[in-house]
Parts: C-alpha cells; structure tokens; sequence
C-alpha cells in the first residue's frame, strides 16, 4: 500500500533536488551552518518537490500512457487514481511550504512558490503539451532549489543567487533535450513539442553545445566573484569541458545519435552533481573586516 506513494513521488528527482538544495545552502552558510535550518530547509523544499511531481503525475496520466518509459507509472496503471495522486500531493505541499514558511524567510518560501507555480501550472498544465518552449519554461522550476537553498541562509535574493539560478537553468537545457532525443519515440507518440520533435534532432544537437558553453562560462562567476574557491573552478572547468567534448562529438560522422544522447545525459548528471558538491565545500569565507564595510 505504501509503493504507490513512494513511487508517485520521484525520489529519484527528490534526490536529485536535495543534494542541489543542499550546495546552495552551504555555499551561503560559509562554514557557519545553522544545521537545524539546514534540515529544516532541506525537508521542506523536499515536501514541496514531492508534492509538485505527485501532481504532476496526477495531471500527465493521459499522455504517459503513450510512452514506454512513463506507462507502468502508479496513476497510468491504476494502482494509485488521480484523486489519490492530487489530494496526496497537496498535502505534502502544505506540509512542505508551512515547514518552509516557519522556519527559512520570505525570500526562500518566495521562490519556492514561484518554482512550485510553474512547474505545477505553467510547464505541466500548459506549455510542456502546447509550445516547444515548455522546456525553457520548465528549465526555472529546476533552478529553484539551489536558489531556495543559497536564500534560506542570505535572506536576499543577491548576486550569488542570481549565479544560482542561472547556472542550474542553463544546465536543465541540454540535460532535457538529450533526454528528448534519446526518448524520441516516446515524445513523438505522445506528441509533446519538444525541441529535438518540433524542430529536428539537428537544431537540437546545436542548442546542447550552444547551452553547454554559456553553462561553463556561467559557472566561472562563482569562483569570480568571490563565492568559491580555485577547487570549485578546477572542477566546474574539468567537468563542464568534458561535457561540452562530449556535445562536440554528436557531430562525429555515423555517430548513434541515441547511445551519444544518453552519455550526453549522464554526463550532465555527474557535471551537476560534482558542481553541487564542490560549491558546498570550496566556499570563500568573507572576512569580517569586509563585511563591515558592506554593512
């Protein structure tokens, strides 16, 4: 009985989510970690992204059921009915925004609603089936933690979360449309706009390395503006190249355009995952001296 809601929530994404949420937490904490605010922050905006991806699954059933990788999904199957799905995942929204709303600020619960609002009602209800720039649309609601993390601690929405936030949005885009390339048939069965379905694997192929690229540049303002350290570019710097090799060789004559996809794909997950991590561990304590100054 209880597989069902498990499932229905992703805990795969969850995971994911945490441990982005986490490194934009320690990178605004600078060593002095207020753990029981991490915790609090950590859980809270786990609860609204279960909640989110329960809906979501609520309001997809009628276009999963077209593809191979989400037809065996709890709401397709019937294990789970979509009423079930919804009031389940609006409970763990409440849940998830009071925790947020109690114990972080109205900058962190802010975006929280704003990722919550467009990933739940514009991406899902709207743009993911209408216009083949759902993806773009979608790509802020996965840059929210990051950003929810970094303001939990700040309590502003300043220029290391503006990095944030454009970083993470600029990594989504190659990382969803390799997935749409190698999940093409699913997409093209569902008839969902996706780029690599709307407008051709080619255009696709451009707008991963084109993403890539700026996602690199993107990353060196950390370490430039003070955020981080020489690790954190060491490792952004090796990680993102490999990455955008790795876009290149698409290019490479016979190449299997759906095996390249998926090594695209796990590779944007090892890059992301490498950059929470280190960002977490290689911040730059400002001295105090200086923060006088600022304040």
């Amino acid at each position: 009985m209880i597989r069902p809601y498990l499932k229905v929530i992703k805990p795969g994404i969850i995971m994911g989510n945490l441990i982005s949420v986490a490194g934009g937490f320690f990178l605004a904490a600078r060593g002095d970690i207020d753990w029981s605010l991490m915790w609090a922050t950590v859980l809270g905006l786990s609860l609204v992204v279960a909640s989110g991806c329960a809906i979501n699954n609520c309001i997809d059933r009628d276009i999963d059921v077209h593809m191979r990788r989400t037809r065996n999904r709890v709401t397709v199957t019937g294990e789970l009915s979509g009423r079930a799905a919804l009031i389940y995942g609006l409970l763990l929204g409440v849940l998830g925004f009071g925790l947020l709303a109690v114990r972080t600020n109205g900058v962190a619960v802010g975006f929280a609603v704003f990722g919550y609002a467009v990933y739940v009602g514009l991406y899902s209800l709207w743009m993911k089936r209408k216009s083949v720039y759902g993806t773009q649309i979608g790509s802020l609601s996965g840059a929210v933690p990051p950003v929810v993390g970094y303001c939990a601690v700040s309590g502003q929405f300043d220029a290391g979360a503006a990095i944030l936030l454009l970083m993470f949005s600029l990594w989504q885009m190659p990382h969803s449309y390799a997935i749409a390339i190698f999940r093409y048939d699913d997409y093209a069965a569902a008839k969902i706009p996706v780029l690599p379905v709307a407008e051709g694997i080619a255009k696709a192929k451009r707008q991963i390395v084109l993403y890539i690229a700026v996602f690199c540049l993107v990353t060196a303002l950390l370490p430039l503006g003070g955020y981080t350290g020489l690790t954190f570019m060491a490792v952004s710097c090796a990680t993102s190249l490999w990455w955008l090799v790795m876009a290149f060789n698409g290019y490479r004559r016979g190449i299997e355009e759906q095996g390249w996809a998926r090594r695209v794909f796990v590779l944007s997950i090892i890059t992301i995952t490498a950059i929470s991590v280190t960002m977490a561990l290689d911040f730059r304590v400002v001295p105090d001296a200086l923060l006088v100054l600022n304040h």
